[in-house]
C-alpha cells in the first residue's frame, strides 16, 4: 500500500502524505517512503522545491502508536528534511500533533490555513518532545516553547506564525493555495545555485545540533517510551479514556 503521493509542477515536487486513515501518523512504512522521495527530489535537477502536503483534514498525528517508526528512521528524516539542498515547504490544512511538529520544523517555509491546529501532546502521555526539538527549539519562541511543550494544549494557525512554527497562517477568507502562490513564484526564479547556498547558511546550526544530540535524544525517548508511565499513558490514549495519573 503506497501511503504517499508525487506530483510535479513547473520545478516544485509535492509529496502528499495519504494515509488519512489513521491521520497520516508516523509510521515505519510512512517515515521510509517520505525518505524515498526527497532522495528522488535530491537527484532531481529539474526539482527546484519540495511542497509537503497532506491528504484529508489532519496533516500528521505524531507517532503510530501501533506501528512506530525507529526513533533513528524518523531523526534521519527530519535531518534530510533540513539537509536538503533544496527548499521544503510545508502546505498545512489540517491537524498537527506531537512528531508531526518535528516535520513541520524541519521545513523551511510552512504555510497554514485557519482551520489548522497545533498541539505537543507527548507529555499527556507520560512522553516529552525529546527528537523534535532538534528542529522545533531553533524555530520556537522559547516563552511559547515552554508553555505548549508542557500543558499540550492545542493552539491555532495565528498563534502557530506568531511564535515562530509556521511563516505564514492564511486567514479563513484566504485559501492556504493563494497564501503559497508568491512563495512558490519567488523559488522558481531563484537558481539553483542560489537556493542550495542560502539555505545551508540558514540550516548549517541545526545540522550541527543534530550531530552533537541526536544521538543522546534518541536514547532520552527510547527510555521514555519503554517506562510504565508512557505505558499507561498511550494505552489511554487508544481506549480513548484518561491515564490513571489525572485527578
Amino acid at each position: 500500500m503506497t501511503l504517499t503521493l508525487r506530483t510535479r509542477d513547473r520545478g516544485v515536487a509535492t509529496v502528499t502524505l495519504d494515509s488519512p486513515a489513521n491521520r497520516n501518523a508516523l509510521s515505519a512504512a510512512l517515515v521510509g517512503e517520505v525518505r524515498e522521495a526527497l532522495a528522488a527530489c535530491a537527484e532531481d535537477d529539474t526539482v527546484r522545491a519540495v511542497v509537503l502536503t497532506h491528504s484529508g483534514t489532519t496533516f500528521c498525528a505524531g507517532a503510530d502508536l501501533t506501528a512506530p517508526p525507529d526513533p533513528e528512521a524518523f531523526v534521519a528524516l527530519m535531518r534530510e528534511m533540513v539537509a536538503l539542498p533544496k527548499p521544503v515547504v510545508a502546505r498545512v490544512e489540517g491537524h498537527v500533533r506531537a512528531g508531526g511538529l518535528g516535520l513541520l520544523g524541519a521545513c523551511d517555509i510552512a504555510v497554514a490555513g485557519g482551520a489548522s491546529t497545533f498541539a505537543l501532546t507527548e507529555a499527556r502521555l507520560g512522553l516529552a518532545p525529546a527528537v523534535v526539538s532538534l528542529t522545533l527549539l531553533p524555530r520556537l519562541d522559547r516563552t511559547a516553547a515552554h508553555r505548549y511543550y508542557l500543558t499540550g494544549e492545542r493552539f491555532d494557525a495565528a498563534e502557530a506564525a506568531r511564535i515562530g512554527l509556521v511563516t505564514v497562517a492564511a486567514g479563513d477568507r484566504v485559501a492556504v493555495d493563494q497564501a503559497l502562490a508568491p512563495v512558490l513564484e519567488g523559488l522558481r526564479r531563484a537558481s539553483p545555485q542560489g537556493l542550495a547556498a542560502s539555505k545551508e547558511l540558514l540550516t548549517a546550526t541545526v545540522l550541527r545540533s543534530f550531530d552533537q544530540y541526536a544521538e543522546d535524544l534518541i536514547a532520552r525517548s527510547a527510555a521514555l517510551f519503554a517506562s510504565d508511565e508512557a505505558r499507561e499513558g498511550m494505552t489511554a490514549f487508544l481506549e480513548r479514556r484518561d491515564p490513571a495519573w489525572v485527578r
